[in-house]
């Protein structure tokens, strides 16, 4: 459920800004209210905190090589920083370096690539001669040009390839040839360069490595940072009132709590001398989110944290029916009962290595959908992509006939039914998960003549319902007939729809929104239809995971009875663990969209809010 907020006003004297923020960071349950604000000192922070981002980002990389960076030549340096800022200030000194280095090695070798055919030689000498009264002009010249020269064109030949001569003329020649333009050092100085520029860039690589394990430091520093800009952030975004002897002037700050920790806040102000008011937060408010739910149902919050998807304040939280949905949606796009028992291994390995320190969600999580995966699997008689006539025989009694790949390889006819049972299942399925949403929101407007319009709704769905089975999932095999009950239920969920969905008070009111918004209020009905057609990935996207894990094991296969089977080892492992991978994208695309659009679509839920980050102190490790 969301947790009920409060919204408070905070007067402290001005005097006393830091320390009260102090105090109230120790609290730790205010979440404060957002505001654009700025001070030199949050620009400094800010600042600093991209320096360490950055060098953090470069160490990051030169971690995960660990040591295949390390060379034999360049031993890793030992000696270790204690300052992170000077850890921060060593590491994007040497980043410019490397950066710089590498700009003049790229110019360094272009510049060796044009002055190379002419071989190495000084062009300081030219200089000299010409001071003696010798002239020398380099000119690379096409056959044309040079073959066009005349008599009296004073000229050295100095060498030819396919392309051009190179020549040395006593004079400039006519017409618009342009000399060669002639190098600042010699082919040799710069070879010499080249060289202990990549020696340099050797020594940075390895400084860099022997840096990486102090990327952690960098963490920590970026944490620090991060606690310093929200603590001056809030700072500066307090109100100062004006026009007040300085030993009176107080400061205020605007926030929100929940209204069960409101007893804390009233403490620390009495121990404080603070002022404070305290009020029902406004429609308008960007009131934060907070989510308070059963054991049970908040082990979906790893997922939706890692999506970044809160609820708004004033809508609905279903982190019960998510978690329920999701994880059968996850058994059914994966659809493996191999693979749910790989990740039900993972999951139980990790749930014994950390049983001591606590559980991570995550972890319990991961065991919930891997059950459901093996659940499904073992249902479906789908064993890492086995033919199920090659199964054992226990595999196949344990699995649900009307759903079983035993059954479906019987017969042409048998699949038919198996798959037409499962389609069945998909929009069933999506009738329940959507009847839900408009039950919850009949419910949500008991005391309003609203619920007529919800009521409207789920007519229309049960009546679709009826109209996608006898136009999808009805085959030659067996069909289902469309219902003249359904027509009733579409066209009367219509009306009722039609003229109390945007009930506010008026049902006239309501019936001209709806004029006025005709086009999409007809749509509605077309929308009805594709949402509980949009279920049927469900199967589709299985059917996809289960054909690529039938297209590994025939490559495979035939590589197993020789002496190649370490090859087909190779190949099942590589093909299947990219099958699991791309089985974890569709849940993300797919299991989530049912129930973040189509599901919260018909709940009315946008996902608009924003999650409860409340003032307190950052537990650095």
């Amino acid at each position: 459920m969301i947790v009920p907020m409060k919204k408070i006003s905070l007067v402290v004297m001005d005097k006393s800004r830091e320390a009260s923020l102090e105090s109230l960071r120790e609290i730790g349950v205010v979440h404060l209210e957002k505001r654009n604000v700025s001070s030199t000192e949050l620009s400094l922070l800010l600042d600093q905190k991209a320096r360490v981002e950055t060098a953090r980002g470069i160490l990051q990389a030169y971690k995960e090589r660990g040591s295949k960076e390390q060379t034999a030549k360049e031993p890793r340096p030992k000696e270790r920083s204690s300052n992170p800022q000077e850890l921060v200030d060593k590491v994007l000194s040497l980043s410019e370096e490397k950066k710089s280095l590498q700009e003049q090695a790229a110019w360094n070798t272009k510049e060796r690539s044009r002055i190379e055919k002419w071989g190495d030689f000084d062009p300081r000498l030219l200089a000299e001669l010409a001071e003696k009264g010798v002239t020398l002009i380099p000119y690379e010249l096409p056959y044309r040009a040079y073959e066009a020269l005349g008599s009296d064109d004073r000229i050295i030949l100095l060498g030819k390839d396919k392309t051009a001569v190179y020549c040395a003329a006593l004079a400039p020649l006519p017409g618009e040839t342009t000399p060669w333009l002639l190098p600042e050092k010699s082919l040799s100085e710069l070879t010499r360069e080249a060289a202990n520029i990549q020696s340099r860039l050797a020594k940075i690589e390895a400084e860099f490595a022997g840096l990486a394990p102090q990327e952690e430091a960098i963490s920590r520093r970026l944490k620090t940072l991060g606690s310093a800009i929200e603590f001056e952030t809030a700072r500066a975004g307090m109100d100062l009132l004006e026009d007040a002897p300085a030993e009176l002037t107080v400061s205020w700050i605007r926030g929100f709590i929940p209204r069960d920790d409101l007893g804390l806040l009233k403490r620390a102000v009495a121990e404080n001398g603070w002022a404070f008011v305290a009020s029902d937060p406004g429609p308008d408010d960007p009131v934060p989110t907070k989510l308070k739910n059963n054991k049970l149902a908040s082990l979906i919050y790893p997922l939706t944290d890692f999506l970044e998807v809160v609820p708004g304040y004033y809508e609905v939280d279903i982190s019960g029916w998510f978690l329920f949905f999701f994880v059968i949606f996850f058994g059914m796009i994966f659809g493996d009962a191999g693979y749910g028992a790989v990740l039900l291994l993972i999951s139980i390995i990790g749930v014994l290595k950390t049983s001591r320190k606590g559980v991570p969600q995550g972890l319990k999580l991961l065991l919930l959908l891997g059950f459901s995966n093996f659940a499904w699997g073992v249902f479906t008689c789908s064993w890492f992509g086995i033919d199920a006539a090659a199964l054992p025989a226990i595999f196949k009694t344990l699995s649900l006939p009307w759903i079983s790949n035993a059954v479906a390889v019987q017969s042409a006819q048998d699949k038919a039914i198996v798959d037409q049972n499962l389609q069945i299942v998909c929009f069933s399925l999506a009738l329940l998960q959507l009847s839900i949403a408009h039950i919850k929101g009949i419910f949500r407007n008991i005391k309003s003549l609203k619920l007529f319009g919800e009521l409207g709704s789920l007519a229309m769905l049960i009546g679709m319902y009826n109209v996608v089975l006898a136009l999808v999932v009805s085959n030659n095999v067996r069909r289902i007939p469309f219902l003249p009950e359904s027509l009733y239920l579409i066209v009367g969920g219509f009306v009722l729809t039609f003229v109390f969905a945007g009930y506010e008070g008026s049902v006239v009111k309501s019936v001209v929104n709806s004029l006025k918004n005709i086009i999409s209020v007809i749509l509605g009905i077309t929308n009805v239809f594709s949402d509980i057609m949009s279920y049927i990935r469900l199967w589709a996207v299985g059917l996809a995971g289960a054909s690529i894990s039938a297209t590994v094991n025939a490559m495979a296969g035939p590589l197993l009875g020789n002496f190649l089977i370490f090859l087909g080892i190779i190949l099942l492992v590589f093909g299947h663990g990219l099958n699991l991978i791309l089985n974890v994208l569709s849940v993300l695309v797919h299991g989530v969209r049912l129930n973040t659009l189509e599901f919260s679509g018909h709940l009315g839920l946008t996902w608009a809010g924003t999650a409860y980050k409340p003032f307190a102190k950052t537990d650095i490790k």
